[in-house]
């Protein structure tokens, strides 16, 4: 397996990032077992689920499977879908992102998140709210890094420059819909991540 630096930070992640999206839904817990051994047999180290996956499900499967190995792997989780149906439990307001961080934190049984990103890109919010919360849980020891999925050049560009000039953690990767057909990134979103230094994690 080959590992490469994530973004410009000094993490090492395997090539292949395993996601587990279908863990708990059309991929029951054996079935998970069997895809995390050969992961492991593999020499994958970079495993990926989100709050919104099959209710917390994911979360909860993943959270069992990483027991014996948490110190050897990189866990990267998600925020922003609606987590009940109160007005506040959605989005990316610092209410939402530190509950929701606290929730995800118990459903994989784990003291720290390796990769914590933002789901989608939340325009209600003022950037500095949410990259205040982020930097919190970084300073808190409850997140390793924080990274950004699904969103356009201009406000990955925003949030990067927002981070700076505050003095906030900032996003060190993006996880994008990119591949054989959607090419979409080609013109915008991937030259600045080539020039900010910010890792590319494709799905």
């Amino acid at each position: 397996m080959k590992y490469n630096r994530l973004g410009r930070t000094g993490l090492r992640v395997s090539e292949v990032c395993m996601g587990t999206m279908t863990f708990g839904g059309v991929t029951d817990e054996d079935e998970a077992q069997k895809i995390f051994d050969r992961c492991i047999e593999k020499g994958v180290n970079f495993f990926d689920t989100a709050n919104a996956y099959t209710g917390g499900q994911s979360e909860r499967i993943l959270g069992a499977l990483i027991k014996e190995h948490r110190k050897d792997l990189v866990i990267a989780t998600k925020v922003y879908n609606p987590q009940g149906s109160g007005p506040n439990e959605m989005g990316l307001s610092r209410k939402h992102i530190i509950q929701a961080c606290e929730d995800s934190l118990r459903r994989l049984d784990t003291d720290y998140i390796d990769l914590y990103q933002v789901h989608a890109d939340d325009r209600e919010t003022p950037l500095e709210e949410t990259l205040s919360a982020l930097d919190q849980l970084v300073r808190d020891g409850k997140v390793r890094y924080i990274g950004a999925s699904n969103h356009t050049a201009w406000r990955l560009s925003d949030a990067l420059w927002t981070s700076e000039t505050h003095g906030l953690a900032r996003y060190e990767c993006l996880q994008p819909l990119y591949n054989l057909v959607e090419r979409g990134l080609d013109q915008e979103v991937l030259p600045l991540c080539r020039d900010k230094g910010v890792g590319v994690i494709a799905w």
